[in-house]
Formats: structure tokens, sequence, C-alpha cells
């Protein structure tokens, strides 16, 4: 049975695609596979299946009731997919979190969604509930799927996975078919997920409602760009709290019948994902920014060899990607010279990132600039850039034919497109959101007559792709006249090996644009070592004088691409990383503007009163509890030959 067929029998919910799968599929089909202590483990449909009607069944027994709320914690594994689908199968909501919460943040999502019940990875996740187990009095069961730690808990509401699984098959000698029952009468506009908004703007986040309608239309979209079967192989990567894995790690893998392969965590992702060899890959826009940087510095540490045919090879690269772009003929010597470059450099590149069998791969989040996607191209990975959100469901997205470096692709058939006198990005088509949970002003505010008004800033090209800008909030005008777009900047100076991160401002009074670097660790420092650049700390090696000149080279760059009011003219090197922990930065790693500019407002001052040095006081907490502050000196560099 094809996919059209698939999307239009039975599979009005999740938990109906999931029995449908498991009736086509049985045993005879790996769903999932994951690594753990280095093996991997498979998972057939019908475990799958099996492991998600036993947890119901448990939930049930433990009292869950139909619109309850499950809070599912912990990195990517089959159980959190167990979860979501058990909830789900029992007229319930999931609620998904990102696994590197403070307990502070995980209590205030609790409390908003009124939560009942919890699923969480291991004894981390237990003790951040325990933490805050009195201030959430809903709150019945926690249920952990990892035992390490725990067996000397005795806590009465926390339980096992396995014995949540045993409760369920003993639930179902007095319930027998109330499973099949319940999945048999869920509906397509059930509310099925609440998937919590990211908090960029420096607010609370919101907690966005999705019914099954929704959530299926977004999976849907991706479904029909790209032609996907059982036989592919989908990394599942990326927390399923944010609403693209929602669509492509849930809804993509049921629609497809795809194996959905869990890496064993961060540390061997990059090993694990090459034993994989994925068709089809979706990263942030950050974690593909990080590759691009990984590889040249690499490059950087090569012996001679290597470093000659990568500076003869790149260049044939990008111009075999030009002119794919332009949707021309390389011609026959190009195609020629490719091959070369495919066998001496690209092929071993794209290997050494697991992406040898790549065919789909998606970026989202924060634009990828069009250098990064000009040097994936290069070295044939199509990569494109998704655009959607947590509210405005999935909205683009181009076929590989149809790429763009400058573009985040066309609208989804069906979708209604408007780009209001501000330049807002405003949409309709079912899979914009039913609104924010139990907040309807904040609902009201963005979703009118079934339009949903993103904030965001775009324009369409004359091929109807979308260019997306910026935040409407984040665009500049400079005194000189001209906007500053500082996420594209931004983007443009990650694409550099030495820089981790950047933050673009223009100041308290919009005078001219500065930068705030964050020096990349795993590149610069090699390079220091290299160039007998003597630091005993990663705040030492920021402010080296060798550094700040390596960092005017790399911004001298960007600048040239520039138009000359938005040049950069003054910078510093941080003496330390955005931290998501402190609320600089969201979970999902894009900047919080309007927090930076509140914590770091004698940094902005100095800077834009011509000081050449600011002393930055740091709080640091020991390991006993006490509380301390160290003192930084922080120089600040002007940027020769810039223009304002």
């Amino acid at each position: 049975m094809n996919n059209k067929e698939r999307t239009e029998n039975h599979s009005d919910t999740w938990p109906k695609l999931l029995r449908f799968n498991y009736e086509k599929y049985d045993a005879e089909h790996k769903a999932m596979r994951q690594k753990l202590f280095g093996i991997w483990h498979s998972y057939s449909w019908e475990e799958y299946y099996l492991n998600t009607k036993y947890l119901a069944l448990g939930l049930l027994a433990l009292g869950f009731k139909k619109g309850a709320k499950l809070l599912i914690i912990g990195d990517n594994a089959p159980e959190w997919y167990f979860a979501e689908m058990a909830a789900q199968s029992n007229h319930g909501v999931s609620v998904g979190l990102y696994s590197d919460l403070t307990p502070a943040e995980i209590q205030y999502i609790a409390a908003d969604s009124e939560i009942s019940f919890a699923m969480v990875e291991d004894q981390e996740q237990v003790d951040k509930l325990l933490e805050i187990e009195k201030n959430l009095p809903l709150l019945k069961k926690i249920i952990f799927w990892r035992y390490k730690g725990l067996s000397h808990y005795k806590n009465p509401e926390i339980i096992g996975y396995r014995q949540v699984l045993e409760l369920g098959k003993k639930y179902e000698n007095d319930h027998f078919g109330l499973f099949e029952e319940n999945i048999a009468t869920g509906k397509t506009d059930d509310i099925c997920s609440l998937v919590y908004t990211s908090g960029a703007t420096g607010k609370n986040p919101k907690g966005a409602m999705h019914s099954f309608k929704t959530m299926k239309y977004g999976s849907e979209c991706y479904l029909k760009l790209d032609t996907i079967s059982e036989n592919d192989n989908m990394v599942s990567y990326l927390p399923p709290a944010w609403i693209t894995e929602q669509w492509l790690g849930i809804g993509f893998h049921l629609l497809s019948g795809c194996i959905t392969n869990f890496p064993e965590g961060a540390e061997t992702q990059q090993q694990d994902i090459r034993e994989i060899g994925p068709t089809m890959i979706f990263y942030s826009s950050r974690l593909w920014e990080r590759q691009a940087s990984s590889v040249q510095s690499r490059i950087q540490g090569a012996d001679i060899f290597k470093k000659f045919v990568y500076r003869i090879f790149m260049p044939v690269g990008y111009k075999i990607a030009d002119f794919k772009f332009k949707k021309q003929n390389p011609g026959l010597i190009w195609k020629v010279f490719y091959a070369l470059g495919n066998l001496l450099l690209f092929g071993a590149i794209r290997d050494s990132l697991g992406l040898v069998n790549a065919r789909i791969c998606y970026s989202a989040g924060s634009s990828l600039s069009p250098d990064i996607i000009k040097f994936y191209h290069a070295l044939n990975v199509p990569i494109k850039s998704l655009y959607g959100s947590t509210e405005g469901g999935a909205l683009t997205g181009a076929s590989n034919e149809e790429i763009l470096p400058d573009t985040v692709g066309p609208f989804h058939p069906g979708i209604e497109v408007a780009i209001t006198k501000t330049g807002e990005i405003s949409s309709r088509h079912p899979g914009t959101f039913l609104g924010y949970y139990n907040n309807p002003k904040a609902t009201a505010a963005v979703l009118k007559n079934g339009w949903f008004y993103s904030g965001d800033c775009g324009y369409l090209t004359e091929e109807g792709h979308l260019v997306f800008v910026d935040r409407l909030q984040d665009i500049v005008r400079l005194k000189s006249g001209e906007k500053l777009v500082p996420q594209d900047i931004e983007s443009r100076l990650k694409f550099s090996q030495y820089v981790k991160d950047a933050w673009v401002m223009a100041g308290p009074k919009n005078e001219y644009v500065t930068a705030v670097i964050i020096i990349d660790n795993e590149s610069v420092s090699p390079w220091a070592d290299r160039h007998k650049v003597t630091y005993t700390t990663f705040s030492d090696l920021t402010q080296k004088t060798e550094v700040y000149k390596l960092m005017q080279q790399e911004i001298s760059k960007i600048n040239q691409s520039l138009p000359a009011g938005c040049q950069i003219k003054k910078f510093v090197n941080l003496h330390r990383e955005f931290d998501p922990d402190e609320a600089e930065l969201t979970r999902n790693r894009k900047l919080r503007r309007s927090f930076l500019v509140e914590r770091y407002h004698q940094l902005i001052a100095a800077i834009y009163s011509g000081q050449n040095e600011v002393t930055l006081e740091t709080q640091v907490k020991y390991s006993d509890g006490r509380i301390g502050s160290v003192k930084n000196n922080i120089s600040i560099q002007n940027i020769e030959g810039a223009k304002r």
C-alpha cells in the first residue's frame, strides 16, 4: 500500500496509523533502531504497537483519564514515542519538554499545562520533578524508563516503565478490547499535543494546542515534498519537544513506515550516523553550521596534500552548485572535474558526516546563510531550509530541483499566504494551531479569522519562493537609513570555523553595527597551538591579541559582502559562551535578545561610549552551594576599513 492509500484509510489519528502499520508489517519490518552501549537494538512495528498498548493500559490502571496531560522529558528514544502514542491512544494529550530544562522551567510548563502524569528518562529528570512536586498538586505518578540509580527510591509516586507495562497486561484481563476501542473512537479534531514555544522573545513559553488534523497536515506537506518509503532510514536527533520533530519524527515516520534511528548520544552522534547511513536527516541550522565549521577546522589541521586537494576542488564544487541553482548544464569538462573531486574530496567529507546516502536534508530554526547552503551543495549534500512555526505550522519547502540558497522555498500547495504592509508573514491553512492553552488573550493577538500573524518578516521572489528576513521586532533601522538584519549577519559569521556564536546589534541609538563573538574553542585552540599562542583558560584565550586579530580578519571578510551602513564597526570576544541555563539562549539555541541586552547593558554602554575595555563581573556557583564572582577584562576592538 502506498503513502497515499495509507493517508486516506484509517489514518485520521496517530494511534490509528500505528495500528495500521502494526497490522501491515507486524514483526516482519523494523520500525526503530536504537544504539545503547555501542550495540544497535531493533524494534519491529509489533514491538512499537505492543509497548504503546501496555503502557496506555498501565496508565489507565494508574488513573489516567480522558483529556489528561502526560509530561514527557528525556533524550530521543523509543520510549518517548511509546509515551506519546500511549497518552493519545487514551484520548489524552502529550506535553514534551527539552531534557535540559531546569526544575523551575519544568514547573512553569507543568503547572501551565495542568499535567497529571509524567514519563521521564532517568534519575536526573526524576530528581527535578521531586524537587518541584509540592508545587504540582495535580501530579499523580512519575514513570521512568532508565533504571540506573533509582532502585533505592521508595517514593510512592515513582514507578518504573516495566512495572507499568505489567500493570497494563493485568488491566487488559478485566478490560479486554478497551485499548483497541479507544484507538477506534479517536477523532481527527481531538487535541493530541501541547507544543510549547521557545520563549525567544523573552516571555514565558506558551502551549500551542494541536489536534491530529493540524499535526497530520504538517507531516503530509513534507511527505508530498519528498518521496520516502518503509525502506528509508531517518535519524531522530532533535528533541521531539520541537514542533518540526513532531511533524517528521512522529508523523512522517508513521505515514511513511520508514525506519527511525536513535544515536546513542551527542558524543557518538557522528559515528552512529555514519553506521546508519540515513537517506533522510533533519538538523537544526545551528547543527549544520557546526558541522560546516568542523569540516573547515579539520582541513586546517590536515596534511599538505589534503589541503592542496581541498583548495583545488572546493571551487569546482561551488561552480557545480551554482550551475544547479541556475538550472544550467555544467558541461562535460566541469562534470569530469567534479567526478574527480568527488573521488578525492567530496565523497570522503560526506562519509565523515554520515551523509553518503542522504538525499533528503532538512534545516530549520534560525535561517542558514547562503554561504552555508552553497558549501553543502558543493559537497553534493542537497540541504534545504524549511520555514514554519509552532503556531503557524509547516509552511515552506523546496523540492531538490527547486532549491535556492537564499530562500526557504515556496509555500506548500493549498496554503493561503499574505505579506502585510509591514512585511509580516501571515498564513491560513488546516495545519494552523488551535490557540494557546488557557491563554485566549495571547491567542487573539496572533490568530485572527483563522489567519496566523507570525511576527516574522519576509517577501516573495519572482519564482514564488519565500525569503525569510528576521523577526520584525529584531530588524533595526540604522541612523544611516539602512535596515540591519542581525540574524543574517550572525549566520554569515557562524560560517567561520572560528566562530561558535555571534550576537549582532546596533546599540541603544542605532548608531552603527557591532558584534559580540563567541569563539569556537575546538577550532581556535588548535590554531593557537599552531601559532605558538600561550594561554591558560578559555577566558584567557578569548582576550589574546592574536585571537582578536584572527577575529578581525574573519569579520572583515563578512564586511565585504555587506552594505556599507551594515558593516560591523566594533566587536568584542566574550569571555564565556552563551548558556541556555542562564536564559541567554532558548533550548533550541536561539538568542534571547531582550535578555542579552539587559544582562550585558554594561558591555553595550562601553562599546557605544568609545571605551577600549570594560570589566565584567560574573557570578559563579560552586559545588558546595557558595556563590562567588569573577571579574574579566574585555577588550573592545575596531574593524579597520569598516564603513558606516
